[in-house]
């Protein structure tokens, strides 16, 4: 900054010298410009497009029906109440969705319904939905 005097009618007048800061704005302004091309950063693995579906896994829901004799069939696909939670866990290790419905003939004890309820929830079906006859007249 630099203060000037000048005599006369308008007394002192002061001005600002901006010319030193304009010489540093420009030092700044080059170093900004020479110090990216200078510098490497790290490496990132980007994101890739995922890959096609996996065709073996069908999108479709899972019903476990218990028949009036005491038959349990996965998607009408018979099966053994020995092997119901092997084949349950093997159908979910496929699937990101765990949803399954239960459906059970009305003259069934409740004790039968609740034990293949349990083996549904521990094969990892989470949450079971309770299907009805007067569901499925409605259809």
């Amino acid at each position: 900054m630099g203060m000037g005097l000048v005599g006369g009618k308008r007394g002192i007048v002061s001005g600002m010298n901006v010319v030193p800061l304009i010489d540093i704005l420009l030092v700044l302004l080059v170093i900004f410009m020479i110090i990216p091309h200078r510098q490497k950063g790290l490496q990132a693995a980007l994101p890739q497009q995922a890959g096609p579906a996996d065709p073996r896994v069908p999108d479709e829901t899972v019903i476990v029906a218990i028949g009036a004799d005491g038959s349990v069939r996965i998607n009408q696909s018979a099966v053994q109440l020995d092997h119901l939670g092997v084949r349950l866990q093997e159908i979910f290790a496929l699937r990101s969705n765990r949803v399954a419905f239960l459906q059970a003939d009305r003259s069934l004890e409740f004790q039968a319904v609740a034990q293949v309820l349990d083996l549904m929830q521990t094969a990892g079906a989470t949450p079971v939905g309770l299907l009805s006859s007067e569901l499925e007249k409605n259809r």
